[in-house]
């Protein structure tokens, strides 16, 4: 089944829209989850079918449940969100593939640092009002500058999942 997405500006409805992270920590004994709170973003999808985006996440919104570990992560040691407050997925491409299938090619930047990022996406559904795409990949924390790892006790990449939902935006 192919799924015809509308061309146009296209807005990230927040509150319909989840942004996590998950790591192993302690040697692999416990994940750690947190969510951003604090996402947004907007999207073009062009007359070829093609897509350009861009999110951005509040870097000092990753809540883990935990607010010492929280303080933690926004501090010089990971995320630096006094200096680097916004986390940002700029999208150059996005093309609907073998059906619900959306492959991604764009760039990640945390604290200041740019990396190219290839995702694959899935349209979970889209009619004239919306779109919602679900994606999972991993990163590696070091390439963004995050290589702190007290007693060796943080190893391996970081889960990313995002829920993104898209509503028409106002013309």
């Amino acid at each position: 089944m192919t799924v015809a997405v509308e061309t146009g500006t296209w807005q990230l409805d927040a509150t319909a829209s989840t942004v996590g992270v998950r790591h192993k920590t302690m040697w692999g004994l416990v994940t750690v989850k947190g969510t951003f709170t604090e996402v947004g973003g907007s999207g073009e999808v062009r007359p070829d079918g093609s897509a350009v985006g861009t999110l951005t996440f509040d870097a000092a919104s990753l809540d883990t449940g935990n607010a010492k570990r929280d303080t933690h992560l926004r501090s010089d040691h990971f995320f630096d969100a006094d200096h680097h407050p916004e986390i940002t997925f700029a999208a150059h491409s996005a093309e609907l593939r073998d059906g619900d299938q959306v492959h991604v090619v764009g760039r990640l930047t945390v604290r200041g640092i740019s990396r190219p990022l290839s995702l694959t996406a899935r349209l979970r559904d889209a009619d004239a009002t919306g779109l919602t795409l679900d994606t999972e990949f991993s990163v590696d924390r070091e390439q963004f500058g995050m290589a702190w790892n007290q007693l060796g006790m943080i190893r391996g990449r970081t889960t990313v999942t995002a829920t993104l939902r898209f509503g028409r935006a106002a013309a």
